[in-house]
């Protein structure tokens, strides 16, 4: 994408007084000819089934207009695991693209230039893993890599809090250290606050939590002491951000102007950036999936569209890179359609209309200039609170970080249940015309392949059976030295995938070395903050079963698979221990067979389990299993939620679950209520208590 002007700063992107005369209010060239801007990167977040499946959907998204690529990894990818792994197994191809060794990098890329896209990935734990993998298919085909341009995430701070596909500690610095001198083009992570909203922070938490996370990777950078001054700056440069826009877009994109700003005075004054070309804040966006709805979806076209608006609007703080996702999210993954319909939005608003040919229409604004300065205190206010904990990792290790975004999402849960957060469809107006876009024959969702996996596990099998072993050995065994010895692990990763080792045993060499890491759940001592009639009446159920059955009743959360996403089950484990239950979660990432006999040791009155992998056929099938192998049977009842499409219900009834619950039951007191139900709560008590409230 063409670079922008150093005019275009936000508090330094003013026109000044001669190129207002010159332009008076358009954007002119040097031969003072009115001129556009060029587009943001268009993206749409990509990749499900198995490498030729998603190939053929990148290439089709490319030639309908898309400029740059944003690859999606299946959750055993993203943690670690190759395909063949009994963990791994619901898992393949569901939320994303399975990578197991270069043979899937050489098919997923088929026909698509690398050295000419910009390829971005969201990967995290394993983002070291598919660089290398890029880098040796570039060399296999001949590509300098030093041509290659694109974005690995590599956040492992956020994936601790908001997402979950964490492994062992991080190690970015390797990455800066072998990009700075190899791959130039090539932006080795970017802080990514977009999981954070995802997870209920607010503007303000965004912006602290992200600088913070900032602060602690580059004061990591810095303290390695494997770069002169002029290489710190350049790393500073090659600093991105892949941020959150919701659907407050007036306030969101001041968040914007206040992340610019903040990020121009941060690297200039803690870190000494003397070049403003390195102190420039480049982001990439998605925009809010969290307000998304399963009712009424198609009104979730108009809320994706005017999210745009907050970073797309203010020329200053214009994001380099867009991805919308698709209306039917909250619903399943999207089909080719629906990400064409995103991808249209994108090109209407930059082709289309005329936002392209204006400075920045908010320079001078006392009302934007009041908001990003009060988004600026606050956010200055909570990082200094974060460097007083002794910094991003310790307030993460303390709980501190983690607590305040499930705080944040239980009282926004709690706004929109008392309907002081209006959601259309959703809490107001909920009546309406069925929708035509869920009346076709596959109801508007995306249809998995069940056949897919089984492609991508012969794949793995075909490519062990054409290795060497004793390549693979000597690889692995290299790996494991340099992580010992501290080492820059990026060689020894590239020789690995030189060699096809998988995905898996790249990640078990580490962990033997690194560990693996668990942190805090941030549940302890939430609630929601709900009050009133409604309220008593559910702690009068719980009460009245705990008096008919002599204790509380016991519902164990779990987490099943590699699924990281935790903002449902912390809400339901906050809301249960609000209404009188007792709640035992443990976090993420529990195998089946560990959730059941929790269940079973703790005397659970309920199961409840999370899956928003699109798996949920497949654990609740190997949850029924386990109980009948630990001799339950349905003793303990099961209840799931996640995204379920409608037509599986019937199948989880089947396999025993008790209710079912979709993004449509945000009120958390129905959830209790329909929980109590299935545990055989008395309704008596409670209606006395509503009648005389």
């Amino acid at each position: 994408m063409a670079s922008r002007a150093p005019l275009d700063r936000p508090g330094v992107g003013r026109l000044d007084s001669r190129a207002v005369t010159r332009a008076a209010h358009l954007l002119t060239g040097p031969d003072g000819k009115p001129r556009r801007d060029p587009p943001w990167i268009f993206r749409t977040y990509a990749g499900h089934t198995n490498v030729r499946a998603s190939n053929a959907l990148y290439r089709g998204n490319l030639s309908r207009g898309q400029t740059g690529l944003s690859i999606a990894f299946d959750l055993p990818t993203q943690c670690g695991y190759g395909s063949d792994h009994p963990l791994a197994q619901p898992e393949i191809g569901k939320v994303g693209v399975p990578i197991n060794t270069l043979d899937d990098f050489e098919v997923l890329f088929d026909a698509i230039p690398i050295e000419q896209i910009n390829t971005s990935m969201t990967i995290n734990a394993t983002a070291m893993w598919l660089l290398a993998l890029y880098v040796a298919l570039a060399e296999q085909r001949g590509v300098d890599p030093a041509r290659l341009q694109g974005t690995t995430q590599n956040d492992i701070i956020k994936e601790y809090l908001a997402r979950g596909t964490y492994i062992f500690p991080p190690r970015p610095v390797d990455m800066y250290d072998y990009c700075l001198h190899r791959l130039p083009r090539w932006n080795p992570s970017n802080i990514c606050s977009y999981h954070l909203q995802e997870a209920g922070a607010t503007p303000v938490q965004e912006l602290a939590f992200a600088l913070a996370n900032a602060e602690a990777l580059l004061d990591a950078i810095r303290a390695r002491g494997c770069f002169t001054a002029a290489e710190f700056e350049q790393c500073v440069g090659r600093i991105s951000f892949f941020v959150n826009a919701g659907i407050r877009f007036v306030e969101e994109l001041c968040k914007m102007r206040a992340f610019a700003e903040t990020w121009d005075e941060l690297t200039r004054d803690r870190y000494g950036v003397t070049n403003p070309k390195y102190r420039l804040f480049r982001y990439g966006v998605q925009v809010n999936s969290l307000g998304l709805t399963e009712e009424q979806p198609e009104n979730n076209a108009w809320r994706i569209l005017l999210e745009a608006l907050g970073v797309t609007l203010s020329r200053g703080a214009r994001c380099r890179a867009l991805q919308l996702p698709t209306w039917n999210e909250a619903l399943s993954l999207p089909r080719p359609w629906d990400q064409q319909w995103s991808l249209r939005l994108q090109q209407i608003l930059a082709y289309e209309t005329d936002l392209l040919e204006y400075p920045d229409l908010f320079d001078g604004s006392p009302v934007v200039a009041a908001k990003v300065a009060e988004l600026k205190e606050a956010a200055a206010a909570e990082v200094a609170r974060i460097r007083e904990l002794g910094g991003a990792l310790a307030a993460i290790e303390s709980g501190y970080m983690k607590s305040a975004l499930v705080r944040s999402q239980a009282e926004r849960l709690a706004r929109i249940n008392r309907g002081e957060i209006v959601v259309v469809g959703r809490n107001r107006w909920t009546e309406g015309l069925p929708s035509p876009l869920v009346a076709g024959a596959d109801g508007g969702l995306f249809e998995f392949d069940p056949a897919a996996a089984a492609e991508t596990l012969e794949m793995v099998r075909a490519s062990k059976r054409r290795r060497r072993q004793d390549e693979v050995d000597a690889a692995l065994r290299r790996l494991r030295e340099a992580a010992g010895t501290g080492e820059n692990l990026m060689p020894a990763s590239i020789a690995c995938a030189r060699a096809r080792v998988t995905t898996g045993e790249w990640a078990d060499a580490l962990r033997e070395v690194f560990g693996e890491y668990r942190p805090p759940t941030g549940v302890e001592g939430q609630r929601l903050g709900l009050e009133g009639a409604r309220v008593e009446a559910v702690r009068a159920r719980v009460a009245a079963w705990g008096a008919r059955h002599g204790g509380r009743p016991r519902i164990v959360v779990g987490k099943p698979g590699l699924d990281g996403h935790s903002n449902g089950s912390e809400m339901i484990a906050v809301a249960a221990r609000d209404a009188g239950f007792e709640a035992i979660y443990g976090g993420i990432r529990w195998t089946v067979a560990e959730i059941v006999r929790s269940a079973v040791e703790e005397d659970a009155t309920v199961l409840g389990l999370s899956v928003l992998s699109g798996a949920h056929l497949e654990i609740a099938r190997a949850v029924r299993e386990r109980f009948e192998a630990e001799g339950v049977g349905e003793a303990i009842p099961v209840v799931m939620g996640g995204i379920i499409p409608e037509r599986d219900v019937g199948a989880l009834a089947a396999l025993g679950v008790k209710a079912v619950f979709t993004p449509k039951d945000f009120d958390l007191l129905d959830v209790m209520e329909r929980i109590l139900d299935v545990i055989g709560a008395p309704r008596d008590a409670a209606t006395a208590r509503v009648a005389s409230a």
